[in-house]
């Protein structure tokens, strides 16, 4: 069991984690799937993917995202399938944005998967990655981390966006890009990872 909007393991029979039940339930992500816990041996995998020049691996972990029992329905009742962006220092430096690679995977993978809109959302600023911060700094670093392009808002207006990014720690970065959608005015946001990381 997982919480239906961070996708945190859950222990027992409820929907949401002891976190999401204190959130505004109206916030801008409504539902976070993902395929399976940050850990051996998947953690490994996923770092290759994402840290060492990896992109191939964007195929076979997309695989696991779309076998997940929740993907079907997500990209059902989507209308744009949006990679959470990097910022233009770490594309740079990186040569891919992992998410964009898992969106294109997905699609080839599911070709009655909804388009996907790879430049809907601009990250500001270059804070450092959030995998290496603890919890609270990660949080502020994300105030206001993500906006719509100006050039993708009429796309987003009144649509169900789906985020597709590698791992939700927090929730945090999901939770700032879904508000910026929002507030382009897209009508519902959902997010899909390969990974949810385990509660300390």
């Amino acid at each position: 069991m997982r919480c239906i909007t961070c996708a945190a393991p859950l222990s027992r029979t409820e929907t949401l984690c002891g976190a999401c039940q204190t959130r505004d339930p109206s916030l801008a992500l409504c539902r976070c799937v993902a395929a399976m816990d940050y850990a051996y041996p998947w953690d490994n995998l996923i770092a290759r993917f994402k840290f060492r020049d990896g992109p191939g691996w964007a195929r076979p972990l997309a695989q696991l995202m779309s076998q997940a029992s929740d993907t079907p329905a997500l990209l059902r009742s989507s209308d744009w399938l949006v990679p959470v962006p990097l910022s233009p220092g770490r594309l740079a430096s990186r040569g891919y944005n992992q998410a964009w690679e898992l969106v294109k995977a997905l699609r080839a993978l599911q070709p009655d998967s909804p388009p996907g809109l790879a430049n809907a959302l601009v990250r500001l600023g270059d804070a450092p990655d959030q995998h290496s911060l603890p919890r609270e700094q990660r949080l502020r670093n994300l105030r206001g981390a993500f906006a719509a392009h100006p050039d993708h808002v009429a796309r987003l207006l009144g649509r169900k966006v789906l985020l597709v990014d590698d791992v939700s720690t927090t929730g945090a970065t999901l939770r700032s890009a879904a508000f910026a959608l929002r507030q382009a005015g897209a009508a519902q946001v959902q997010a899909l990872v390969i990974a949810r990381t385990l509660p300390h």
